[in-house]
């Protein structure tokens, strides 16, 4: 039996898990709310739907819940500051950033990908919601990914470079 990681260990082992990094956003009526999210996935080809994961304490959770809906900035390679600057806990993260309302969502112009999404659900996930989101509308720009992972941001090619991360071998060892 495989003993259960400690805090640590398992934020360490989810570390070397690298994931696309986008700015979720919502509204509530003109004033724009946004934050970095790395927990994004897509869920559902027909039909087109996402998940995001969402700390229960984010300052964004209700007006996603009250809404019902969000919108999802895919971000690109060289966005990091934009990344930083979500997820610092400012008054207005949105100073400074060029951003339009695009279908009743908070848009950053300068993001390659955009989804918006109508709330399906949100699921318990710990001390996380689940949100899933039916895609109503999408646009893209061909541009490389930012990627989140090893606690840095990088492209594709900059973690195919990455060594094993040790907490691989701890596992390794519980199991014996």
């Amino acid at each position: 039996m495989i003993p259960v990681l400690g805090e640590q260990e398992f934020r360490d082992l989810m570390a070397a898990v690298c994931a696309p990094v986008t700015i979720v956003t919502a509204s509530v009526g003109e004033i724009p709310y946004g934050t970095t999210v790395s927990a994004f996935a897509s869920l559902s080809l027909k039909p087109p739907m996402v998940t995001v994961a969402l700390d229960r304490r984010s300052g964004l959770l209700p007006h996603i819940t009250a809404s019902r809906r969000f919108g999802v900035n895919v971000l690109g390679q060289g966005q990091d500051d934009l990344a930083l600057g979500f997820a610092r806990r400012t008054p207005d993260r949105f100073a400074g950033v060029g951003w339009h309302f695009d279908h009743g969502l908070p848009r950053l112009e300068a993001a390659p990908g955009w989804l918006a999404c109508d709330l399906t659900d949100a699921v318990d996930g710990g001390d996380h919601l689940l949100l899933l989101g039916t895609v109503t509308h999408a646009r893209s720009t061909p541009a490389a990914p930012l990627i989140y992972g090893y606690r840095t941001f990088g492209t594709h090619s900059h973690f195919a470079l990455r060594p094993r991360h040790p907490i691989g071998d701890h596992v390794a060892a519980c199991a014996r």
